[in-house]
C-alpha cells in the first residue's frame, strides 16, 4: 500500500518552499486525493475534463485544480469553470477560444504557454517563433480574459538526465526572453512548470517554480 502522506512529507523535504507541487491525480480515486489533501497538499492536476469535474464535486472546495492535458476547444467552457490554471495552452487558436469563453463567463483564465521542448514529435506545444509571433499580434494584445502566468514544458522521456537538463535550460531561456520582451511590466508572468516524478530535481535545479508529480506521491498507475 502506498504511503501517500509519507511521500508528500519526503517531497516537501526535497523541494524548496518557493516551488509549487502539483499532485498529478489523474486515474487516482477520490480517497487517495483526500489522503493527500489531509497531508497538506492543495494543488492537484488532471488531464481529463470529466474526471476533474467528478472529483471537484466530491472534494473540498479549497483545492486548486490545474488542467495539465491536451485541451480540445469544445471542452474549454467547462475547464474555464473548473480549473484554477490551464497549464497546457499549446496553440494560438486554443488561447483565443479560452479568451472568448472566459469573457462570456465573466472570469479571467490563468494560463501557461506550453512549449515543445522534447525530441518526441508526439508532444504538443509552441515553438519559440510561434510564441513570439503570437505575442506580437494585435489579436493577442486585445485579449482581456486570459492571464499568461508563464510557461510549461515536458522533457523527452529518457534516462539521459543531461539531455533532459538541456531541454529544461531551453525552456528557462525562452521564458526569460519572452518575459523581457513582452511581460516586463507584468509580475504575474513568473511561473516555469517543468519536471515530473522522474526528473523534478533537474527541473528545480534549472529554475522550475512548479513541478508536476504523480507516481512519487500516489504510486505507479495500475
Amino acid at each position: 500500500m502506498t504511503d501517500i502522506e509519507g511521500n508528500i512529507r519526503y517531497l516537501r523535504q526535497q523541494i524548496p518552499q518557493s516551488v509549487k507541487i502539483v499532485a498529478v491525480s489523474k486515474t487516482k480515486p477520490v480517497s487517495d486525493i483526500l489522503t493527500a489533501y489531509n497531508a497538506g497538499q492543495r494543488i492537484f492536476g488532471e488531464n481529463r475534463l470529466q474526471e476533474l469535474q467528478t472529483k471537484r464535486d466530491q472534494l473540498p472546495s479549497d483545492i486548486e485544480w490545474h488542467f495539465i492535458g491536451h485541451l480540445q476547444s469544445k471542452k474549454v467552457k467547462q475547464i474555464v469553470q473548473h480549473a484554477a490554471m490551464i497549464q497546457s495552452v499549446d496553440s494560438f487558436r486554443l488561447l483565443s477560444v479560452i479568451d472568448k469563453v472566459a469573457l462570456r463567463a465573466g472570469v479571467v483564465a490563468d494560463c501557461l504557454i506550453q512549449f515543445h521542448i522534447a525530441r518526441e514529435e508526439t508532444k504538443f506545444g509552441f515553438s519559440p517563433e510561434e510564441a513570439i509571433e503570437m505575442f506580437r499580434s494585435a489579436d493577442f494584445k486585445n485579449m482581456r480574459n486570459v492571464r499568461i502566468r508563464g510557461v510549461m514544458g515536458m522533457a523527452t522521456f529518457t534516462d539521459d538526465m543531461e539531455a533532459v537538463r538541456e531541454e529544461f535550460r531551453l525552456l528557462k531561456k525562452w521564458f526569460t526572453t519572452i518575459r523581457n520582451d513582452f511581460f516586463q511590466e507584468k509580475n504575474e508572468f513568473s511561473e516555469i512548470s517543468m519536471g515530473m516524478s522522474g526528473d523534478y530535481l533537474v527541473g528545480i535545479e534549472e529554475g522550475a517554480t512548479i513541478v508536476r508529480i504523480g507516481s512519487l506521491i500516489f504510486g505507479e498507475r495500475g
